[in-house]
């Protein structure tokens, strides 16, 4: 069973040409400094497919490497807390299956202990084993 990370951002306007250089520069910045080759990064769908009111959608599946799961939670969630920042007037939605990630104006998207470097290290022994 696998979990992903789904984001996304409605509004009624479209996006402007210069909101869509912003999304396409920080998915391309987030996509290649991605610290996993084999693993899924930030994965924004086509644009030209989405219904209408949506201006950005997409996903990420959550790694099943115990030791790579919280860099990749965190590397997607700042990813997607740029894209916001890049379109502050959207309607967002950013959830883990049935858990919904709360916006905070300081912090981003952020999950509990993502950063907790001792919980970081546990995760990578226990992938090891």
């Amino acid at each position: 069973m696998s979990v992903s990370l789904y984001y996304t951002a409605r509004r009624a306007t479209p996006l402007s040409e210069s909101e869509q250089a912003a999304v396409t520069r920080v998915t391309g910045a987030r996509q290649a400094s991605f610290p996993y080759e084999d693993e899924e990064s930030l994965y924004v769908y086509d644009p030209r497919v989405a219904e209408p009111g949506i201006v950005l959608d997409g996903s990420t599946k959550m790694p099943f490497d115990p030791g790579r799961l919280l860099p990749v939670v965190a590397h997607v969630l700042d990813s997607v807390t740029e894209l916001r920042r890049a379109l502050p007037d959207a309607e967002w939605h950013v959830h883990m299956d049935d858990l919904d990630i709360e916006w905070d104006e300081a912090a981003g998207y952020e999950l509990p202990g993502m950063r907790d470097a001792d919980l970081a290290a546990e995760l990578a022994a226990e992938g090891e084993r």
